[in-house]
């Protein structure tokens, strides 16, 4: 079985929602719950932020495009178990059940996904609708609206929110933005002030609660007095804006000095009547090229004010590069869904973490009792999940949202036949995506270079032993010169190994093995005079390579680290190391120059030490300033770790890869990560960061602070030193002052 290819759906475009989506269709919800199939019309507004359904009792419910996952149908949606219910939701009589499912997969992280189901008479009609709101729910504007837009959205869900006459509901708006007795007689005294009512039981017509009707409401809720002192002091305390005036604002305040003044030209005169007439509502001050404070306000939350540029959310890098110089987007062990010895695994985790872009995924295999091989977390607790069906899942969701390649990093444990039986279904699965052998253009040979992204393009690379014949005389000897065997599995007795307590046994054949990976160990990254996985107990070995998966191996060839100069010696590029991060900092301190250097050519893996049972994760900018492109995390903890990790990733278009500094590439430039002075040929910059307000955090009363970090190099980094002072018991309008936060000689500045 081989894969049909899907392009990656994820854009910049301006979002259109096209009219089928917004006129609506008649479909049949269903969801594990319920069971029972529910007649609704299924519909998206017309500015893309909300898929609603109406009932026949006229009752809607919506659900956020920007909280939805994966859109699928087909094969890989869901269908009721129960036939009685398949009876129910299968109408039409064109297709299968599968072929007119929509299945939309929702969340707030990995692991916590809801799925809704949606059935339908034709399978055309499914698929648009697949199509469509994937298209909708990753597109980069959709994931990076400008203040404005969130209060379109705020004011979208009010109005979806009608009642069965189309009338507006006070107490709705009421309890959107305030739980407690004091906010909810602010945001009534701001209604009021708006000419809106303000009883519990009062309604408001349609007609009378446009756009403008909300965003008087919102000024009045949050009064922006922080803007408007900025406001005044452009002015000199006059009402307006003039066109010169905004001009000096657009290019002393709002444009980044160092940016090249051709690629980056200032604004001038029409540039600044342009924004005016976007912005200034007031037709009296538009022609007269004047900006109020509601047009100065309006732009700062527009998208022509952005915190990043457009342009470094789109595809922006040279992707031509070898693959050693991209930062690349990892998980460690990714079937967990949680706690590394008695959690879960899941194979839709690797689905999830594909989708979020993440370019290199961990595959525990182990012997199946029916000969089938699995996908467990050796000597824990954890169920396991079928390899097969892990491989489909990531065959199906690989490139969705990334052409570009993805590694899959094998540990493996198994006996030579069912080694064999996942390079087959590796090739039956996979097909043509699988990369089975070297480019012509970038054969395995000592001293070339890995090939780049570009070349790569919807292509999967398999990260295993590779068997090296000429240091096997026969089948069961120990290890190539690149493995070195330390010590025996643990046996049970009878010649076979333990997976875990109680649960999996392994077999003779694989009984003979050197180091291993992660929390069951990672054989190729071990430094010498130190236990495999950071001390983790019952370390598992893996085996020896089999043919049939050896034969897959190519440009990520695992190796036992010995030394730089040895990698230097041998000059091997498609040969990598990986390490757990107790031995990575080891090596980090310790040659700093070296490691740096040694990946500007290799590839390394870094992952969490085996005593984070919690799942927790180590900071990656730490591993990032050596240069290391692999850095894996746990992607199950959407801990301040991984938020950096999501964010860094979330630059040239979410493809995964972010190509690193030109100094941490090019052999001629030199760089100590620790060192206190400038980075070569780099001039340092510095940043000063006020934090003046926030609006509408929760609808909580409480205090509020801001910290502002900074992450980078060692001489960088900032950590715990900035804070805003409380603003008490507000969370509709807190304003934290106007002190800036200075943090000076920054060698790079990246926002």
């Amino acid at each position: 079985m081989s894969t049909t290819i899907k392009s990656a759906n994820v854009s910049l475009k301006p979002i259109e929602v096209p009219k089928a989506l917004q006129e609506g269709e008649k479909f049949i919800k269903w969801d594990e719950d319920s069971g029972a199939g529910l007649p609704v019309t299924l519909r998206v507004d017309p500015k893309g932020f909300f898929l609603f359904w109406t009932d026949q009792n006229m009752e809607v419910e919506m659900l956020d495009i920007a909280t939805i996952r994966d859109v699928r149908t087909g094969v890989h949606a869901k269908v009721p178990k129960d036939q009685k219910i398949r009876n129910v939701v299968l109408i039409g009589s064109q297709g299968s059940l599968e072929e007119k499912t929509v299945t939309v997969c929702y969340g707030a992280d990995f692991v916590n996904v809801t799925f809704v189901n949606f059935c339908c008479t034709r399978k055309d009609i499914a698929q648009m609708w697949t199509d469509e709101l994937f298209a909708l729910a990753y597109n980069l504007n959709q994931l990076n609206n400008p203040t404005i837009k969130f209060l379109e959205k705020l004011h979208t869900k009010i109005v979806l929110k009608a009642d069965k006459s189309g009338k507006i509901l006070v107490k709705n708006i009421v309890r959107l933005f305030a739980q407690n007795k004091e906010d909810k007689k602010r945001v009534e005294k701001a209604l009021s002030e708006s000419g809106l009512p303000t009883g519990k039981n009062d309604t408001i017509s349609q007609s009378k609660f446009q756009f403008e009707d909300f965003f008087a409401f919102y000024k009045s809720l949050t009064q922006r007095t922080e803007v408007q002192k900025i406001f005044n002091s452009l002015t000199d305390n006059k009402p307006h804006l003039s066109a010169n005036q905004l001009v000096d604002f657009l290019n002393d305040v709002q444009r980044d000095p160092r940016l090249n003044e051709i690629l980056h030209p200032y604004a001038d005169i029409q540039r600044a009547k342009d924004l005016i007439k976007t912005y200034e509502y007031n037709k009296y001050h538009q022609q007269r090229s004047q900006l109020t404070f509601d047009g100065f306000l309006r732009f700062l939350m527009s998208e022509d004010n952005p915190i990043v540029a457009p342009s470094k959310l789109d595809l922006c890098d040279d992707m031509e590069q070898p693959l050693a110089h991209y930062f690349i987007n990892s998980s460690h062990n990714t079937y967990l869904t949680g706690h590394q010895i008695t959690g879960k695994s899941s194979v839709e985790i690797y689905r999830q973490s594909l989708l979020a872009g993440c370019r290199c995924v961990e595959l525990d295999f182990w012997n199946g009792r029916t000969e089938e091989p699995v996908i467990v977390h050796g000597y824990t607790f954890v169920p396991e999940i079928s390899a097969r069906e892990v491989l489909e899942a990531i065959a199906e969701s690989a490139f969705k949202t990334s052409d570009f390649p993805v590694i899959l990093s094998f540990e493996n444990h198994c006996n030579p036949r069912q080694q064999a039986k996942i390079a087959n279904y590796c090739r039956d699965i996979f097909g043509d995506m699988l990369l089975d052998r070297p480019l012509d253009s970038h054969q395995l040979e000592p001293g070339g270079e890995l090939p780049p992204p570009s070349l790569l393009r919807h292509k999967i690379i398999i990260k295993n032993k590779k068997k090296h014949h000429h240091h096997h005389k026969k089948e069961g000897s120990v290890g190539s010169e690149d493995f070195e065997a330390r010590e025996q599995a643990p046996s049970q007795g009878n010649g076979e190994i333990a997976h875990g307590p109680l649960t999996r046994q392994g077999s003779k054949e694989s009984s003979e093995s050197s180091e291993s990976e992660s929390s069951s160990g990672e054989e190729e990254g071990d430094v010498p005079g130190e236990g495999a996985a950071g001390g983790a107990p019952g370390v598992a070995p893996e085996t020896h390579a089999a043919a049939e998966i050896s034969a897959l191996v190519n440009y990520v060839q695992p190796v036992h680290f010995s030394s730089f100069e040895n990698a230097e010696k041998k000059n091997r590029f498609y040969e990598m190391s990986s390490f757990d991060e107790k031995q990575a900092t080891t090596l980090l301190k310790e040659r700093p120059i070296e490691f740096v250097n040694y990946n500007k050519h290799q590839l390394s893996r870094v992952y969490p030490a085996g005593t984070r049972f919690d799942s927790s994760n180590f900071m990656p900018q730490v591993f990032w300033n050596a240069g290391c492109q692999l850095v894996a995390l746990n992607f199950q903890t959407l801990d301040l770790a991984m938020q950096l990790n999501l964010g860094a990733f979330e630059y040239n278009r979410r493809c995964g890869y972010i190509l690193k500094p030109e100094f941490m590439r090019r052999k001629d430039r030199r760089l100590d990560p620790f060192a206190e002075s400038t980075v070569d040929g780099i001039i340092a910059g510095s940043l000063s960061v006020t934090v003046l307000s926030g609006q509408l955090l929760t609808d909580k009363r409480c205090g509020t602070y801001v910290e502002v970090d900074m992450f980078g190099l060692p001489a960088d980094t900032v950590r715990k030193k900035f804070r805003t002072r409380v603003a008490p018991n507000n969370a509709i309008n807190p304003v934290y002052g106007d002190e800036p936060f200075v943090f000076k000689k920054v060698n790079i500045i990246k926002i």
